[in-house]
């Protein structure tokens, strides 16, 4: 989610230090998000060759390569060639973070876990822009990288501090897969492009484009949004999408695992489309505020759901393969949708925009439940994920 915070401030970067282009802005966040997607296409291969453990320190490295490399750059291009190095790295982590994560939470209270693991991501949402906001604006570009090579320096030596446990995931006793490991053999030659796409979570894959396709738009324009409608503190927008991103998640993650994914992803649709026409009608504080409270509401409680969903659906070698797959969607969709709703602000503006993105959330609705009745019509119906 930080992702399109980040690049808002690399795009200031490198429109007002390095003089880019609007095609070179453009590019710094298309080029980020492949890259990204490509290192994710290619896990398995590292998975087999690596580990969990090292690939993901391997990744963490790339990122504060990346992000170290902005003390050397002297050009626009160099600098483009470091958002492909930091994406690359970024790809491979966001990853294997919920991979390594999903390990060690038991199958019984796994929406309830990934939701408290996804709070991390609300706390660095809420925190990461007003701290890189208050950074560049008294210490400039310099403090902020400098605050970015902290953060990942840290967190590089956090990783090194997970156990390397052996081959297999032991879900009853906690221990966290760090070797490769191989597919269960089932008799079949696996397809050319199992090994960079995992068939199986292909829908709550697909529903989390259209997830990041709205999410974000709202996170590109509702700071240009509300400077046009008169509101100076977009930062309590962002804080408040926040709290309710962790609130909302000690009721979500266990209804997830008592009743399934459907009571979870059908209203945490409902909620963001109630967040996104609230936005169309905002012309106040105030009004900000409530569809933050939707916004944050909705996407806190789908996003950690959708992630439980996909590692439920596959064998614990394949948790890897299918992480990629999902989060590969999903930047699909916050890339693809900063773009393509950037061009109808250009044609209706901010407030239309919003309420144009809240259609992705209805045809996220429907795709799901054709799948629910499909699946209810089957026999796999409860084995895939559906209401118990």
């Amino acid at each position: 989610m930080l992702q399109s915070k980040c690049c808002c401030l690399h795009f200031q970067y490198l429109q007002i230090e390095r003089g880019g282009s609007g095609s070179q802005i453009g590019m710094m966040l298309g080029i980020f998000t492949f890259s990204a997607v490509l290192s994710r296409l290619l896990i398995s291969i590292g998975l087999r060759k690596f580990g969990k453990r090292k690939l993901l320190l391997i990744g963490v490295a790339i990122s504060l390569i990346g992000m170290t490399g902005h003390y050397a750059v002297d050009s626009i291009s160099a600098l483009l060639l470091l958002r492909v190095i930091h994406g690359f790295g970024f790809g491979i982590a966001t990853a294997l973070y919920v991979t390594l994560v999903s390990d060690v939470i038991p199958s019984a209270r796994r929406g309830e876990g990934m939701g408290y693991f996804a709070m991390g991501n609300a706390v660095s949402f809420s925190l990461g822009p007003l701290l890189g906001l208050w950074l560049l604006e008294h210490y400039n570009y310099t403090g902020l990288f400098g605050a970015g090579v902290i953060i990942l320096a840290i967190t590089l030596v956090m990783t090194l501090l997970i156990r390397k446990t052996g081959a297999q995931a032991k879900e009853s006793t906690g221990t966290i897969a760090t070797e490769p490991v191989e597919p269960h053999s089932t008799g079949k030659k696996p397809a050319a492009w199992a090994g960079i796409i995992e068939p199986k979570v292909l829908v709550p894959s697909t529903l989390g484009l259209f997830v990041g396709f709205s999410f974000g738009g709202l996170l590109s324009f509702v700071t240009l949004f509300s400077m046009e409608i008169g509101i100076k503190e977009t930062g309590y927008f962002f804080l408040v999408v926040a709290i309710s991103e962790v609130l909302i998640r000690f009721v979500s993650g266990p209804l997830f695992d008592r009743k399934g994914p459907f009571w979870v992803l059908v209203g945490a649709a409902i909620l963001c489309i109630i967040g996104c026409v609230l936005l169309y009608y905002t012309d106040s504080m105030a009004m900000l505020m409530l569809a933050g409270i939707f916004s944050g509401a909705g996407f806190g409680a789908m996003f950690p759901a959708l992630q439980a969903w996909v590692i439920n659906l596959v064998e614990p070698e394949r948790r890897g393969v299918a992480s990629a797959t999902y989060y590969n969607f999903l930047d699909i969709g916050i890339g693809f949708g900063s773009i393509l709703l950037g061009v109808v602000v250009s044609m209706t503006g901010y407030a239309t925009m919003f309420l144009l993105s809240g259609i992705m959330y209805v045809l996220y609705l429907v795709v799901y439940l054709m799948y629910v009745l499909r699946q209810r019509s089957g026999s796999e119906w409860k084995k895939n994920g559906g209401t118990k």
